[in-house]
């Protein structure tokens, strides 16, 4: 496994050494045809904004001691939200373990 992962660092040491690398992780692989300047700012703006809101996650529990798990237990109607969540269409899929289990763990938080 590490040499599998040291593989794909090569080409990124390489641009290093030659001092050409720009920064983006582009690995050369992009056989749709896919990678543009616009696509590349894109994805650095949703980085961004990600980064902004584990912060603002953070902030808020840093700041009451609750997650944003136990911040929706506490919204008005959370607990009949939850309790219809099983008449959704997707339900039987969520509740696969696959997935977490999400429906029970929703019910449980309901509690």
């Amino acid at each position: 496994v590490l040499l599998a992962i040291g593989a794909l660092e090569i080409p990124f040491i390489n641009k290093a050494i030659e001092g050409t690398l720009d920064g983006t992780g582009d690995l050369g692989f992009d056989p749709l045809s896919l990678k543009s300047d616009r696509r590349a700012v894109t994805e650095i703006k949703n980085g961004r904004l990600a980064m902004i809101a584990f912060g603002g996650m953070m902030q808020h529990y840093l700041l009451t001691g609750k997650g944003p798990v136990q911040f929706i237990t506490q919204i008005p109607n959370f607990k009949s939200c939850a309790a219809n969540a099983a008449a959704l269409p997707g339900a039987k899929v969520a509740s696969l373990p696959f997935f977490g289990n999400t429906l029970e763990v929703a019910s449980a938080l309901c509690r």
